[in-house]
């Protein structure tokens, strides 16, 4: 096999910005597959130039040079500019890969614009690539293995990517492991609904973390399984085994039904400073925060009592919310997240809206079946500039309404104030304040305004979001074109558009092979037991 030119481009923004949020924390949101990938194609004898690209430098600048393969990684929102990169990369020759989430969510329109898409991806795979490194036109072609891997280079491996990441982290700079793949939780929504929990070997999480105390004298460590500490003792054995308890700092995102108080006091002895549980709903997914069988308020005053005890063990809680779920009705949802709020001042509430990403969760083929998803483009896709699934018991401008007045009641200069002297923590004030007043707060406020006029006054608009016309509204139309700026003349014709029920087409057929063939039949609605 013929040595390579090898390009790994991390698309951590889908735009060029230069945000206070965007310097603080864009290259510390760098993610660990490319520098994975790019460790495999060293390691396979070819030559890398990575790039993880923040929004923050001049993209056509960093981009790898005379490449023969290109992987791009890309979370949905950052879709098409991995597009407009891929053909960008074909007209001079090079093939291209795309990873990452957006290649697992939609991967039947990704191989229109790349030669390879992968999804569950181990070394194997990789292999498989350079040996062929071949075009693949007009469809590429999709690649993905059984289960996920549990093997990866290790940390001192793939150093000299994170060590080019951190020189763009300007302030903090996080130190990106994993502890585990997949979940034991069977949440419907979720990328990892269906894949099972595996543990990564302690002695490798030993040797990484022994080998990070050679860099820096007090790193910082951001997990990044989805749910880290299933295996709560040996987790911290392993990390206890390595150093005294002061040489680290941890941030995790974790269940509320690990996070009870024995749990806490033993992270709070090894510096774990920030914790993002997942809340979801009032009134479902109790399975991850120990509060099934609870009512609605029950669950919101005991939610937040947990909360407050977190917070006095671990100075940083994100507590992550999802709006729009079917389960979802009324005013209550709102105004008891609201009461959270007051009941738990020092915790950070995250909001996003209810989407659907494609082939991501077993439930998508429910929506797609009732013919509920919107044909918003990926660019939307992030869980907050757009809402691709019509409510189930909202009309749009009663949920924007709600959804605007609980932003701005968690956004407000009281609820900002009462975080602010809640939390112990100077960096943690900081990161609250700074977060309030970034786009995450006052400008989510600003463009949710914006949206519910829009939907008032324009008629067009508010047939997009009723499902009427397949019409993308000017107004998203422009933000596209100024966000993607030069690339734009690089997307690929007919990229805007994308089929909302591929995953239920590609369900149905394979029912009906599998049927005729006598081998299987299938109602399209996999049943998920929790554990």
């Amino acid at each position: 096999m013929r040595k390579l030119k090898i390009g790994v481009i991390d698309l951590v923004s889908k735009a060029p910005t230069n945000t206070l949020w965007a310097r603080f924390m864009h290259a510390n949101l760098a993610s660990i597959m490319p520098q994975v990938v790019a460790t495999w194609c060293e390691q396979e004898g070819h030559s890398v130039t990575f790039v993880c690209y923040t929004g923050l430098e001049n993209l056509h600048d960093e981009l790898p040079k005379d490449v023969d393969l290109v992987f791009i990684c890309s979370f949905t929102q950052a879709a098409f500019l991995a597009y407009a990169l891929s053909n960008y990369f074909r007209a001079s020759g090079a093939v291209t890969v795309l990873g990452g989430p957006h290649a697992r969510c939609y991967p039947d329109d990704a191989v229109k614009y790349f030669d390879y898409v992968l999804g569950l991806t181990h070394h194997a795979t990789i292999k498989e690539v350079l040996a062929d490194c071949s075009q693949h036109r007009p469809l590429g072609l999709h690649l993905s293995a059984n289960k996920q891997p549990v093997e990866f280079p290790s940390l001192k491996e793939r150093w000299k990517y994170i060590e080019q990441t951190h020189k763009k982290a300007y302030f903090l700079k996080f130190v990106p492991m994993m502890g585990s793949v997949g979940c034991p939780y069977t949440c419907s929504f979720c990328i990892d609904a269906t894949e099972p929990y595996q543990q990564i070997s302690f002695d490798i999480i030993k040797e990484d973390l022994k080998f990070l105390l050679t860099k820096y004298e007090k790193p910082m460590v951001a997990w990044q399984d989805p749910n880290w500490g299933i295996r709560f003792k040996e987790n911290m054995d392993a990390i206890a085994s390595v150093a005294p308890p002061d040489r680290f700092r941890f941030l995790a995102e974790s269940s509320l039904s690990i996070l009870t108080e024995d749990h806490l006091k033993i992270m709070q002895q090894h510096n774990f400073i920030a914790l993002l549980p997942g809340i979801e709903s009032w009134y479902d997914m109790g399975n991850k925060s120990m509060a099934a069988q609870l009512g609605a308020e029950e669950k919101m005053n005991k939610v937040s009592e947990q909360v407050n005890m977190i917070l006095r063990h671990v100075p940083y809680i994100q507590t992550n919310f999802v709006l729009g779920l079917d389960c979802d009705s009324g005013a209550e949802p709102f105004e008891l997240t609201k009461r959270f709020v007051d009941k738990s001042p020092g915790a950070f509430p995250g909001y996003s809206l209810l989407t659907s990403f494609g082939e991501a969760a077993p439930i998508n083929l429910e929506y797609q079946r009732e013919g509920r998803v919107l044909p918003f483009p990926f660019h939307f896709l992030n869980n907050h500039l757009a809402m691709n699934l019509k409510p189930k018991n909202y009309e749009w401008v009663d949920f924007y309404d709600k959804v605007i007045d609980l932003t701005e009641y968690t956004f407000s200069k009281k609820a900002i104030y009462n975080r602010f002297k809640s939390s112990t923590h100077f960096t943690t004030k900081v990161m609250n304040v700074m977060r309030a007043i970034s786009s995450e707060g006052y400008g989510r406020i600003r463009f949710y305004k914006l949206v519910k006029e829009k939907l008032i006054k324009d008629k067009s608009f508010r047939q997009y979001f009723e499902g009427e016309t397949t019409e993308l509204p000017t107004f998203y139309h422009r933000i596209i074109e100024r966000d993607l700026g030069k690339w734009m003349q690089w997307l690929p014709e007919g990229a805007l558009q994308h089929d909302t029920s591929a995953y239920l087409k590609k369900r149905s057929q394979d029912s009906k092979t599998k049927a005729k063939a006598g081998k299987w039949t299938d109602s399209l609605s996999p049943v998920i037991q929790p554990l």
